[in-house]
């Protein structure tokens, strides 16, 4: 006989950067569960794109989720997006997929905190 199937929760979170005015400058969305913190998005306003916004928003993200006990922190970005950017936060490739979407390839990268 199989154990049963057990479900656990999991920590979805979101961390957001806004201007002096209020106005939503980037976000990320993440969902943590066992011992890793998935980025599922991270977006940014065009203006703020190379301003350092983004690298606030991945450090607070992954303080959130090592404060909570997750060990790692991994994400996908595809090869016209931010490969280079996550790499230069210290992230690694772990796998590739090609031809995903079609006529390109889907990076995955993952880090250790």
């Amino acid at each position: 006989m199989s154990d049963p199937v057990v479900f656990e929760a999991d920590t979805k979170f979101a961390v957001f950067a806004r201007n002096d005015q209020g106005k939503l400058q980037g976000g990320i969305r993440a969902n943590a569960f066992w011992n890793y913190c998935v980025i599922e998005l991270l977006w940014l306003s065009t203006e703020t794109r190379g301003t350092g916004i983004g690298t606030k928003l991945m450090l607070a993200a992954e303080q959130f989720a090592a404060s909570n006990g997750f060990e790692y922190v991994r994400t996908e970005t595809l090869d016209f997006q931010a490969k280079h950017f996550y790499q230069k936060l210290g992230y690694h490739v772990y796998g590739q997929l090609s031809d995903l979407p079609k006529g390109h390839t889907t990076y995955c990268l993952v880090k250790k905190l």
